[in-house]
C-alpha cells in the first residue's frame, strides 16, 4: 500500500471519539502533559549529543546564563545582567539570586565556569569563543570573569546560542566530566526534573516540576522570559508510527506532537479540536553531508557534480507542505542578511553524465557507498530516500543503512571507513537559526578531524570564518562573509536540498506554544 494510503487509513481510525476516563484519570491528565517530539530521545548528555531533541531535554532540565529572544538577541536568563570593561578586554556575569540546582545546593560561579569550559569544547561557537579567552574565573560564588586576549563582542551570542548545543549550566563536578564522555547526571537547575527511575531509551521520558525553579518576571520569549510550568508532569512520549501518532493527539491521548507528517497536516486543519502552527518562522536548511575523510567524497570535484544534480524540490515536497519550503542555493539559510545565493546549475542528463564523470575520474569504481539514514525522524528520512535513488540513477553501488535516530547518529560519529562501521553519505537539518552565521554554524567549518561529521578540509574557509570573527569592523566582517561564501560554496562541505518550515500541532485547550528553534516546554496551560 502506498505511504499516503496508510496514513489516510490511520488517520481515518482516529476519527472516532475517546474512550471515557474514570474521574480520577481525567484529574492526572489535566495535570501532566504528554509531548511527542520530532525523535526518540536515547541520548541524555545534550553537550555529547547536539541533536534537537537531546537540546529539547537540555531546556527542560538545566538553564542557561544568557537566551536567544525570537529575534535572536541576547537576554539574561540565569544572569542578573553583565559589565564589559572599557576595552572589551574584561566581562563580569553576575547571577541572579536564588538559583538552585535540582538536589537544593545553590549554582555557584564555578559550575558554570566548568560548565562553559566543558560545552566550549565540542561547540563550534565555543571553540571561537575560546580563542579570544585568556581565562575564565569565578571571582565569587555569583560572579564570573571573563578576561579576554582580544575583543569578543558576540561573547553574549555564544553564550545564548538558542539551538545544536545550547550552552546550558551544569554542577561542577558534573561539567568535570571529559566532553567526549557523555554525562548520566541529569541534575540541572531547570524548570523541570528529570526522572530516572522512568526512562525507557528510545520510548518515553518523563520528568517533575521543579518547584525550586523562580522563573524571570519577563514575559516568555522563545529561550528567554519567565520559564513558567503550569503542569505537575511531563512526559515525552514516542510514537514510531506517524499516523498513530495523529491519531493518539486527535483522541486526546497525547497534546502536542511537535512535528506531524505533512501529508497529515491539512486532516489536522480541519479538526476544530487540533492547533496547527508554524513550528519555527526561520525555518530548517535541509543538506546532504559528505564524508570527506574517504573516497569518492574526499574528491572536491564529486562533491561539487553531486551537488549539481541535487533537484531540491524532489527532496523538498515529501518534507513540507506547498508553500512552506523554497529553493536554497547557497551556504547559509537563504533570506537572512549578506547570504548570497547561487545560480542552480543546469538539469537534466547531461549534468548526470557530469557527475558521472566526477565519479570515474575520482577512482570510483562500483565499491560499496554507505548511506546511513534514520528510519523514525520523517524530515530526515524521506532526504535520504530521495538521495539514495538519485545515487542509484547515477549508477552508485549505494547502500541505505537505516535504523533508528539513534543508532545513526551513533554511527555518523565514526570516522572508520566505511566498511568498518563508517559512512559516505548523510542527510540531515538544521534550524537556521542555528546557522545563521559562520561563527553559529558547525556545518561551515572545514578544519578537518575537528570540524563537524564529515570532518571537510578547506584552509581558504577556515582563513575565511577567522576574518569574519576577527573583524575590526561592519565592512570588514561583511567583506569577509562575501568571501567565505564564494568559498566554501567552491569547497562544498555539504549541498543543500531546500529551506523549508514545518508545522506543529497540538490540542486546542494548550495555550502559550512558543515558536523557535526549539520546542520549549514552558509557558504552557490548559484551558
Amino acid at each position: 500500500m502506498h505511504r499516503r494510503s496508510l496514513l489516510a487509513t490511520a488517520t481515518a481510525a482516529a476519527m472516532g471519539a475517546p474512550l471515557a476516563r474514570p474521574a480520577s484519570a481525567q484529574a492526572a491528565r489535566a495535570k501532566t502533559l504528554r509531548f511527542m517530539p520530532q525523535a526518540a530521545l536515547s541520548v541524555l548528555d545534550p553537550i555529547f549529543n547536539p541533536t534537537t531533541i537531546v537540546t529539547t531535554h537540555g531546556y527542560c532540565v538545566f538553564d542557561t546564563l544568557y537566551g536567544a529572544d525570537s529575534a535572536l538577541r541576547p537576554q539574561p536568563q540565569m544572569a542578573q545582567g553583565h559589565e564589559v570593561s572599557p576595552d572589551g578586554l574584561t566581562w563580569t556575569i553576575r547571577l541572579r539570586d536564588g538559583l538552585m540546582f535540582h538536589d537544593g545546593e545553590p549554582v555557584r560561579a564555578k559550575d558554570c565556569v566548568a560548565s562553559i569550559r566543558r560545552w566550549a569544547v565540542r561547540d563550534a561557537f565555543g571553540q571561537v569563543l575560546m580563542g579570544a579567552v585568556a581565562e575564565i574565573v569565578a571571582t565569587d560564588d555569583r560572579t564570573i570573569t571573563f578576561r579576554l586576549r582580544r575583543p569578543f563582542p558576540a561573547l553574549l551570542d555564544a553564550l545564548a546560542k538558542p539551538a545544536a548545543s545550547p550552552c546550558f549550566m551544569m554542577p561542577e563536578r558534573t561539567a568535570n566530566t571529559p566532553a567526549d564522555r557523555p554525562i548520566t547526571d541529569m541534575t540541572g537547575s531547570g524548570p523541570w526534573k528529570f526522572v530516572p527511575g522512568e526512562f525507557n531509551q528510545g520510548s518515553q521520558a518523563v520528568y517533575v516540576k521543579n518547584e525550586r525553579y523562580i522563573p524571570r518576571s519577563e514575559p516568555a520569549n522563545a529561550a528567554t522570559g519567565g520559564k513558567v510550568v503550569n503542569f505537575d508532569r511531563l512526559e515525552l512520549v514516542w510514537i514510531p508510527d506517524g499516523g498513530t501518532a495523529v491519531a493518539a493527539l486527535r483522541t486526546g491521548e497525547i497534546d502536542w506532537i511537535e512535528y506531524p507528517l505533512p501529508d497529515l497536516v491539512p486532516v489536522l486543519q480541519r479538526d476544530r479540536a487540533i492547533t496547527t502552527q508554524v513550528y519555527d518562522p526561520n525555518g530548517f536548511l535541509g543538506f546532504l553531508r559528505f564524508n570527506a575523510l574517504h573516497p569518492p567524497f574526499n574528491d572536491v570535484k564529486v562533491r561539487r557534480a553531486i551537488r549539481d544534480v541535487l533537484v531540491q524540490s524532489d527532496f523538498m515536497t515529501p518534507v513540507a507542505l506547498p508553500g512552506d519550503w523554497r529553493e536554497c542555493h547557497a551556504v547559509f539559510p537563504c533570506g537572512l542578511p549578506g547570504v548570497i545565493e547561487f545560480p542552480p546549475a543546469p538539469r537534466g542528463e547531461a549534468a548526470m553524465e557530469l557527475a558521472r564523470a566526477a565519479l570515474r575520474d575520482a577512482g570510483y569504481r562500483g565499491e560499496p557507498i554507505v548511506h546511513v539514514n534514520p528510519t523514525d525522524f520523517a524530515a530526515v528520512t524521506m532526504q535520504g530516500r530521495v538521495t539514495a535513488d538519485l545515487m542509484r540513477r547515477l549508477g552508485v553501488n549505494i547502500q541505505l543503512v537505516e535504523s533508528d535516530w539513534a543508532t545513526t547518529i551513533a554511527r555518523r560519529a565514526n570516522k572508520n571507513p566505511p566498511a568498518q562501521g563508517g559512512w559516505n553519505l548523510h542527510n540531515t537539518n538544521f534550524p537556521a537559526a542555528g546557522i545563521a552565521n559562520p561563527a553559529l554554524s558547525p556545518i561551515i567549518r572545514m578544519h578537518g578531524e575537528r570540524a563537524w561529521f564529515g570532518w571537510p578540509t578547506d584552509a581558504g574557509v577556515e582563513e575565511q570564518v577567522q576574518a569574519w570573527i576577527n573583524a575590526p569592523s561592519a565592512e570588514a566582517q561583511a567583506a569577509a562573509m562575501q568571501r567565505l561564501q564564494l568559498l566554501a560554496w567552491d569547497a562544498v562541505p555539504f549541498a543543500p536540498t531546500g529551506l523549508f518550515r514545518l508545522r506543529t500541532a497540538f490540542r486546542s485547550d494548550l495555550s502559550g506554544v512558543l515558536q523557535g528553534p526549539n520546542r520549549f516546554v514552558w509557558n504552557l496551560k490548559r484551558g
